[in-house]
């Protein structure tokens, strides 16, 4: 005894939905990967943000209210 089948009614489409990427979405992480391996072969250019003393205030302020 075979289980019933059902036939299609409609070809399956070949050709496919288009699929191409904007030119962005390849460019921009290549360029985030290039940048982060930069900084990874000459760390002496990466500045930490420690002297600007508004952006400490704003972390603590956020730590502040994160341990509320």
């Amino acid at each position: 005894m075979q289980a019933p089948t059902h036939t299609r009614t409609h070809p399956v489409a070949t050709g496919g939905a288009d699929t191409r990427l904007p030119w962005w979405a390849l460019v921009l992480p290549a360029v985030a990967f290039a940048a982060l391996l930069l900084l990874i072969l000459n760390p002496a250019d990466a500045q930490a943000a420690a002297g600007d003393p508004t952006f400490t205030h704003v972390l603590e302020r956020a730590r502040e209210l994160i341990q509320r």
